[in-house]
């Protein structure tokens, strides 16, 4: 790579890590101007336009962008729930290291929470898509799993579905708990994280009893 086309990158890089900024500091990514980002990024106004048609461009680029490095932390929950299912006792530790990966991503996951309802229809379309990949890909992974192999393939969607959107409430509540303990290591703070790791764990292995003992013909049939 040249040395013109690293420093296009780069400028490209800043952008984006602006506009996550920015969304992610109490407004909404429909509520920033272009020139607050370039201004954020160390950039004039005009620089934007050597990367970006306009801002919903940028939004939907920035939705790619935060996306890639949940896909990578989805997967390891994925891999956690195949933990489930050989070993229930192994869904702790898979929760922990759901929520510490959450830690290490919370600006991304403050903006996918944000905006998955907000103002910019690129953005907010966006991010529809890639929830309906997440969907996609845990439904293909749990196909996999010998608790599943009874289920047909339109109640393994619906599980995917139910999980996908368990973790952003998940994330959601989480990332709730570091803003509102001012002492993030106080005693009240780790407790209501505990707290918060028993009951998701608790809820993903009652999911998977649940799953285990599901019938989705003699359900389909009574609902005929």
């Amino acid at each position: 790579m040249s040395i013109r086309d690293e420093r296009k990158q780069q400028s490209r890089q800043a952008i984006l890590d602006a506009a996550l900024t920015l969304s992610t500091s109490g407004r909404s990514f429909s509520t920033i101007s272009l020139r607050e980002v370039a201004r954020e990024a160390g950039l004039v106004p005009t620089a934007f336009y050597r990367h970006f048609q306009d801002m919903e461009e940028l939004g939907s680029d920035l939705v790619d962008y935060v996306s890639i490095d949940l896909h990578h932390l989805l997967r390891s929950l994925r891999q956690g729930f195949q933990s489930q299912t050989d070993a229930p006792s192994k869904t702790r530790l898979s929760i922990e290291h759901f929520f510490h990966a959450v830690d290490l991503s919370a600006n991304r996951w403050q903006f996918l929470i944000g905006e998955r309802w907000g103002g910019s229809p690129a953005v907010r379309n966006g991010i529809a898509r890639e929830i309906r990949f997440f969907i996609e890909d845990l439904a293909q992974d749990l196909s996999q799993f010998a608790e599943f192999k009874h289920l047909t393939l339109t109640d393994t969607q619906i599980m995917a579905d139910v999980l996908i959107n368990l973790s952003f409430s998940w994330a959601m509540t989480w990332l709730g708990l570091r803003q509102t303990q001012t002492e993030s290591s106080s005693p009240e703070a780790e407790a209501a994280r505990e707290a918060y790791i028993q009951l998701t764990t608790r809820q993903t292995q009652l999911l998977f009893r649940g799953i285990s003992n599901w019938d989705s013909n003699t359900v389909a049939l009574k609902s005929e």
